[in-house]
């Protein structure tokens, strides 16, 4: 098995005041050239959005993009005509394709909302684009890796353009969870939302990342209560995204 180990302070930073964001890849002013992705894995933002402010409308191609709320609401809306709050307990994502404009905006004036926005290369060009949300209260099932995310549309959770699965977890302390991968040729990255996990020997603590690969499977030691999302996505970006 080979790793990649991301403690969390060693994350991009950006402050502009209405948005504190951490980037655990290359993003926007934060560039690192040994940080640029983890195989089509292209950004991991951990964000912070002020009451009343946000992401004005914008526009995207050719990428999906998982949006994971922690706490607080985000209001969104795009050029496809879909407007919605998404809560804590939901998931978004959007196929941009040939392209899309969207705005994210904090729904509340009063209390920060706090999020994922998670991009994911697409495994095809020029897609029609597309907009999935759900709720995963009935789906993430306690002290488990539930499946929140797929290629498959008829499968668990929600699906993309790609040969990625998502799964995401809440466990007690002193759990343990093995994870097989999906297909032989990806990888793995998990980041621990919070509280504290143990794979291989390296101890993550909260918001720390790890990349493994080359592994038919690992095991998740809980050390403290977690929320833990494992991101498995392949490691071939030129197979996987037609470049």
């Amino acid at each position: 098995m080979q790793t990649i180990y991301h403690q969390n302070e060693s994350r991009g930073k950006a402050d502009f005041g209405w948005l504190k964001s951490r980037h655990t890849f290359s993003f926007g002013e934060y560039h690192n050239p040994e940080r640029v992705h983890f195989g089509v894995l292209r950004v991991i933002n951990d964000d912070n959005v002020k009451g009343g402010t946000g992401f004005g409308t914008h526009p995207h191609r050719d990428m999906e993009i998982i949006s994971i709320p922690l706490s607080g609401d985000l209001a969104h809306k795009d050029s496809m005509g879909n407007g919605s709050i998404i809560r804590e307990g939901d998931i978004q994502v959007m196929s941009a394709g040939t392209g899309i404009t969207h705005s994210e905006m904090n729904a509340n004036e009063d209390e920060a909302v706090k999020f994922l926005q998670i991009w994911v290369l697409s495994k095809k060009r020029g897609v029609e684009p597309r907009y999935q949300q759900i709720s995963l209260k009935d789906i993430v099932k306690p002290n488990e890796l539930s499946q929140v995310l797929s290629p498959n549309a008829d499968d668990a959770g929600v699906w993309i353009y790609q040969d990625a699965w998502f799964f995401l977890g809440k466990f007690d302390s002193q759990k343990s969870v093995t994870h097989t991968l999906k297909d032989k040729g990806n990888g793995a990255y998990i980041f621990v939302i919070e509280g504290k996990a143990k794979i291989g020997d390296k101890v993550l603590d909260t918001r720390d990342g790890l990349g493994v690969w080359d592994v038919e499977s690992f095991d998740i030691e809980i050390e403290a209560n977690s929320r833990i999302l494992v991101m498995e996505v392949p490691m071939d970006v030129e197979a996987h995204t037609g470049q």
